[in-house]
C-alpha cells in the first residue's frame, strides 16, 4: 500500500508537522510549531509524536519523510507524507519559515 501523501495546500490550519531533516536543515529553516525529530532518532523519541490525529510528515524534498511515514504507519500512528517536502512549502509556495537564531531562514 502506498503511504498517504498530501501537497502542502492540503495541510488544514493548525495541523501537526513532523520534521524529520536533520539538526543543521531545521537551524536554517524549518515550518514554526513544527515538531523536529531527525529520521534517525524517530525509533527512539516517537512517543514525541501525536498518536490521536493526522501528523504531516515533511524533509527537504521528500525521500526522508516517505521512510518516516512508511514507518510511523507500521507502528499505529496516522502519518501523511507532504509531497515535495520543504522545497515545495518554502521555495515553490512561499509559505513562511523561521530559523534558528538571527539568520535569515532558507531551506537547506
Amino acid at each position: 500500500m502506498d503511504n498517504p501523501r498530501a501537497s502542502v495546500d492540503e495541510i488544514p490550519e493548525g495541523a501537526p508537522i513532523l520534521d524529520v531533516r536533520e539538526d543543521d536543515e531545521w537551524a536554517a529553516g524549518h515550518i514554526e510549531g513544527a515538531l523536529h525529530i531527525p529520521l534517525a532518532d524517530l525509533p527512539a523519541r516517537y512517543g514525541e509524536v501525536p498518536l490521536d490525529e493526522d501528523v504531516y510528515v515533511v524533509c527537504r524534498t521528500g525521500g526522508r519523510s516517505r521512510q518516516a511515514v512508511m514507518w510511523l504507519n507500521d507502528n499505529g500512528f496516522d502519518a501523511i507524507d507532504v509531497t515535495g517536502g520543504m522545497g515545495a512549502w518554502n521555495l515553490d509556495n512561499g509559505k513562511p519559515i523561521v530559523a534558528e537564531g538571527d539568520d535569515e531562514p532558507w531551506v537547506k
